[in-house]
C-alpha cells in the first residue's frame, strides 16, 4: 500500500471516530444529558439531574439532596452540621430562649403522655391544665399507644404562637375526658436551672446551657443571691454542652478585673478576635468555684478556662469534653442551614482545648467519652496522660494543659460506693422516676401545701419510701435483694425525695435535695471555707 492510500485510510478512520463521538454527543443532548456542566450549575447539580431523568426507578430527589448535604458536611470536623429546614426552628429555639407551645413539661409512661408540671403563666395554666393530667387526645384524635414518642408529642404541642390545639385530658379521680382548646404562646426556655443559698454566705447557680437569655438570667440570679447574703459563689456547669460564646464572655466578665484576656479566636477566613474584661463586673472580689465534668463543653470551657488561666477561682470535677471550635450558622435559600466551623478559640494562656479528631470520622470522635470511661479516667486522675508539649502557664505561673478539655484544679472521681446490680436495674428501667411520679400523683392533695424543699424533705423523711419503692419495683419484675438495697439505700432515698419534690416544686425543690450529699458540691464548699 503506498503512502497516499495509507493517509486515506487514516483520514477515513478518524472521520468515523469523530462521527461516532459527535453522534453520541448530539444524542445525549437530545435526551437532556450534557457531557459538560451547564453555566452556573455544579457537577453535583448535573449528576442529580441525570439520575432524576434517566435512572431506572423513581427516586425521591429531595431526600437524595438532603442526604447528600448531610454527607458532604460530615466530611468536615465533627461539629460542622447541616440542618434541614424542617428541623431549623426547633434547633434554633434551644438557643433563642423561647419557643411557641402550650407550656407543659411532660413524660411518657404506660404509653400515655403525663403532664409533670405546668409552666406558670403559660397557655396551659390559663385554661386549667394540672400536673398529673394525662393527654389522651390531640385535635379530636386518640393520642396514646406504643408509637407515641417525645418527638411526636413536641411536634403536636409546639407550633406558631396564636395557633390552637385541642386536647382531650383524663384527670385523676375523673371518669370523663376533659376537653381543652389551647392557644399556643411564647414559652421561656430557662438556662439557669436554679439559684439558691446552699449554705449561709454561699450562693449556688446551675447553668444548663448558654442561650440568648443566659447572661440576663445569670445577673438576676446574682442579684437574688446577693440580697440573700451571698459573698461566695459556686457555678455549676456540669453537663452544660455550651451554646453562645458571647453569653459565656459576658458571664465571666462579672468575675474578672479589668484588662484580663477572656478568650481569643482565629481561623483561615476569620481574623483574630479577642475578648477582654472591662473591670465593671459585679463579683470581681468574690471567691468562686466552677464545677465541670466530661459533658461540660464549648462555652462552658470558655468560662472555665478564663477563670482558671486568670487564677480567679478553682475548677473542680473531672476533665471537660474538649470542644475548642467555633461554629457560625449560615442559612440557605430553601430555609435550611449549615453550622460551619469557622475558627478555633484559645483560652487566655494560649491553650486550644479541642481534642484530636480526623475529618469525616465523627463516629470515632463520639466514642471518646466511652473510651475515657473504659480507660478509668472517671475514677482516677492518674489515668489521664497529657503531653509535655501542651503545657501552658496561668497568670500566676501555675501549669495547665491544652489538647483535650479543661483539666480541673481538684479532681473528684465519680462515686460508685453505692452502686449495686439492684440499683443499676431500677435506674436503667426508669423505675425511680416512675415511682416518684406515681407517688406524687396519688398524694397531690397532701403535697400541695408544702412550699419549700426543706419542708418537703421533712415530710418525706416521715414516709416509708424505700419499702414502698421496693414493693413497686417488685411488681415490675425486679426481685428485691436486701443486702444490695442496704448498700444503695442512701442513694435511692436521695433520688426518690428529689424526684418527688421536683414533681411538686419544680427545679427549686429538685436540685437542693439532689445535691445535698453530692461529693463535688461538698468539695467546693470545703474549698470555699479555706482562705
Amino acid at each position: 500500500m503506498n503512502k497516499k492510500n495509507v493517509s486515506l485510510v487514516i483520514i477515513v478512520f478518524l472521520s468515523l471516530i469523530g462521527g461516532m463521538l459527535l453522534g453520541n454527543l448530539l444524542s445525549n443532548r437530545a435526551n437532556g444529558v450534557s457531557m459538560f456542566s451547564h453555566s452556573g450549575r455544579s457537577k453535583v447539580d448535573d449528576l442529580l439531574s441525570i439520575i432524576n431523568s434517566h435512572y431506572v426507578d423513581t427516586v425521591n430527589m429531595n431526600e437524595m439532596r438532603e442526604g447528600l448535604m448531610t454527607d458532604l458536611v460530615a466530611k468536615l470536623d465533627p461539629h460542622s452540621v447541616y440542618i434541614p429546614a424542617s428541623d431549623l426552628e426547633n434547633v434554633n429555639s434551644e438557643l433563642e430562649g423561647s419557643f411557641s407551645g402550650i407550656g407543659v413539661q411532660f413524660n411518657i409512661q404506660n404509653d400515655t403522655v403525663m403532664i409533670v408540671s405546668v409552666i406558670s403563666g403559660g397557655p396551659s395554666e390559663k385554661v386549667g391544665l394540672l400536673a398529673g393530667d394525662r393527654i389522651v387526645q390531640v385535635n379530636d384524635t386518640a393520642f396514646v399507644g406504643k408509637k407515641i414518642t417525645n418527638e411526636k408529642v413536641m411536634k403536636k404541642l409546639r407550633g406558631k404562637a396564636g395557633t390552637i390545639v385541642k386536647l382531650g385530658v383524663r384527670r385523676h379521680k375523673s371518669k370523663e375526658i376533659l376537653k381543652y382548646s389551647i392557644t399556643r404562646g411564647a414559652i421561656p426556655v430557662n438556662s439557669v436551672d436554679i439559684a439558691y443559698m446552699i449554705e449561709p454566705g454561699v450562693g449556688f447557680i446551675k447553668v444548663n446551657k448558654f442561650a440568648s437569655t443566659t447572661y440576663s438570667e445569670f445577673l438576676d440570679a446574682i442579684a437574688k443571691l446577693r440580697n440573700g447574703g451571698a459573698k461566695k459563689y459556686i457555678i455549676d456547669l456540669r453537663e452544660n454542652s455550651g451554646g453562645l460564646m458571647d453569653q459565656a464572655i459576658s458571664m465571666v466578665n462579672e468575675f474578672l478585673p479589668g484588662g484580663r484576656m477572656i478568650v481569643y479566636s482565629k481561623g483561615k477566613a476569620y481574623p483574630r478576635s479577642e475578648a477582654k474584661s472591662d473591670g465593671k463586673g459585679s463579683c470581681i472580689n468574690q471567691p468562686i468555684v466552677v464545677l465541670i465534668d466530661e459533658f461540660s463543653a464549648s462555652a462552658s470551657e470558655i468560662f472555665s478556662g478564663a477563670i482558671q488561666d486568670n487564677d480567679r477561682g478553682l475548677i473542680i470535677g473531672r476533665r471537660s469534653f474538649g470542644k475548642g471550635l467555633v461554629q457560625q450558622q449560615m442559612e440557605l435559600k430553601d430555609g435550611s442551614a449549615i453550622r460551619l466551623t469557622v475558627a478555633r478559640y484559645y483560652t487566655p494562656s494560649g491553650r486550644s482545648i479541642q481534642k484530636p479528631y480526623v475529618k469525616g470520622k465523627a463516629e470515632a470522635y463520639e466514642m471518646d467519652i466511652m473510651n475515657r470511661y473504659k480507660h478509668g479516667e472517671f475514677d482516677s486522675k492518674d489515668s489521664i496522660r497529657v503531653a509535655d508539649s501542651l503545657k501552658y502557664k496561668t497568670v500566676g505561673g501555675r501549669t495547665v494543659y491544652g489538647g483535650g478539655g479543661i483539666m480541673p484544679d481538684i479532681f473528684v472521681p465519680r462515686d460508685t460506693s453505692e452502686f449495686t446490680p439492684y440499683l443499676n436495674k431500677v435506674i436503667n428501667y426508669g423505675y425511680l422516676y416512675q415511682y416518684a411520679f406515681q407517688y406524687s400523683d396519688k398524694n397531690r392533695d397532701r403535697l400541695k401545701p408544702i412550699k419549700s424543699w426543706t419542708a418537703m424533705e421533712r415530710y418525706l423523711d416521715g414516709q416509708n419510701l424505700i419499702a414502698d419503692f421496693v414493693q413497686f419495683a417488685s411488681t415490675k419484675g425486679i426481685t428485691p435483694n436486701q443486702a444490695q438495697i442496704n448498700i444503695s439505700k442512701r442513694f435511692l432515698l436521695s433520688q426518690l425525695k428529689a424526684y418527688i419534690s421536683r414533681n411538686s416544686l419544680g427545679d427549686s425543690g429538685f436540685y437542693p435535695l439532689l445535691y445535698k450529699d453530692d461529693k463535688t458540691v461538698r468539695k467546693a464548699l470545703e474549698q470555699l471555707k479555706k482562705k
